[in-house]
């Protein structure tokens, strides 16, 4: 059994923030019933497809069952309200002000459910001067100082690879929702969360932004971060296109690299302030692009240096890591899946739910 059986929660939310978070709780026996338009979530079109699913989509929202209603009808209105009678928690991603129109503000639901732990998930919260401004994952890296880091070749940013804020506030979410349901396991009292993705992703920044935080300047670029364009934090092209990052700037891992190389005398600029290797960045430049990726792969095995080939997604799903720890999963259905991160002891034989065709749960309630 999962560590949330008999958790019930309602969802209403779309994309990625709530989706992802209750696909969580569902990935640990939660029941989520999922609320959507009649033309279903916007995520079911992303493409590409496999077992009759956007890949996107089964990986948000496997585990769940599917409820369909037009809320601006009295019938989609009168089934939700049945739905919230049953919700332990009641998850919505609308803009600040859109869910209150539709009747169903955390007032209403308490109404119906007392003790309901109730979750809004927006951009920029339900207050603020931009509470109101449109925005997805970019808008917020952007507003958050984290756009700014992403810089291209051109020293201009770029558009971020991975959907930080999206992420971060499914993570904050769960967190705060799991928290309130311990308060009311000990209270008997519910409680409203109001989760922004800019206030979610923030403080993500403390360590890399710790100069502007204290008052200084802002760095300037991603290979700044927190240890300032030290050589032992870069990424390097090798011979054949590839590239390696080292990722760890302490004495010992200096050491050991330098050891290797047959470059003691370069040692001392390894611990010298980040500012001042520039020398050493360009003879490790030098060095790498001398042999390819396989090659240096080869070399650093069983040397104690942080380092890591940079891998695109097929190759960092076919590893050696993801394999051994089950991380990629094939559903009976023949779609695939990436394991949830949380696992306990005694559930290493994790299986994905079935992803919920639209309305397929037109019974719930």
């Amino acid at each position: 059994m999962g560590m949330l059986e008999g958790i019930t929660v309602v969802d209403l939310s779309q994309f990625l923030p709530g989706p992802v978070m209750t696909m969580m709780m569902a990935d640990q026996g939660a029941r989520v019933i999922k609320v959507e338009p009649p033309s279903g979530d916007p995520a079911r079109q992303m493409e590409p497809f496999e077992a009759g699913h956007s890949v996107w989509f089964a990986n948000c929202n496997r585990g769940k069952e599917s409820v369909a209603l037009d809320l601006k009808s009295d019938a989609g209105k009168a089934a939700l309200r049945a739905l919230c009678a049953e919700a332990d928690v009641f998850v919505e991603g609308f803009r600040p002000g859109a869910i209150a129109r539709l009747g169903f503000d955390y007032d209403a639901v308490r109404a119906i459910r007392p003790d309901v732990i109730y979750c809004s998930i927006s951009a920029f919260g339900q207050d603020g001067p931009l509470a109101d401004h449109p925005a997805h994952d970019m808008a917020v890296q952007a507003m958050t100082g984290h756009l700014a880091m992403n810089d291209g070749a051109d020293g201009k940013p770029v558009v971020p690879g991975v959907p930080a804020a999206d992420m971060a506030a499914s993570l904050t979410a769960l967190s705060g929702v799991l928290m309130a349901l311990i308060g009311r396991a000990r209270t008997g009292e519910g409680a409203y969360l109001d989760c922004a993705m800019f206030d979610a992703l923030l403080p993500w920044t403390s360590h890399i932004a710790g100069p502007a935080i204290a008052g200084g300047e802002s760095p300037v670029s991603a290979s700044q971060r927190s240890t300032g364009g030290a050589a032992l934090y870069q990424v390097y092209a090798t011979a054949d296109g590839g590239h390696i990052a080292l990722a760890g700037r302490e004495p010992k891992f200096a050491k050991a690299l330098l050891e290797g190389l047959g470059r003691e005398d370069l040692l001392d600029l390894a611990l010298r302030p980040a500012g001042e290797q520039s020398e050493l960045i360009a003879v490790l430049r030098e060095t790498f692009a001398s042999r390819t990726r396989a090659e240096w792969e080869d070399w650093f095995h069983g040397r104690d240096v942080a380092f890591a080939p940079v891998l695109d997604f097929r190759e960092a799903f076919d590893a050696p890591q993801v394999r051994e720890r089950g991380l990629m999963v094939t559903a009976p259905d023949g779609s695939h899946h990436i394991a949830p991160a949380i696992r306990f002891a005694g559930q290493d034989k994790w299986s994905p739910g079935a992803v919920p065709g639209l309305g397929d749960a037109a019974d719930a309630g």
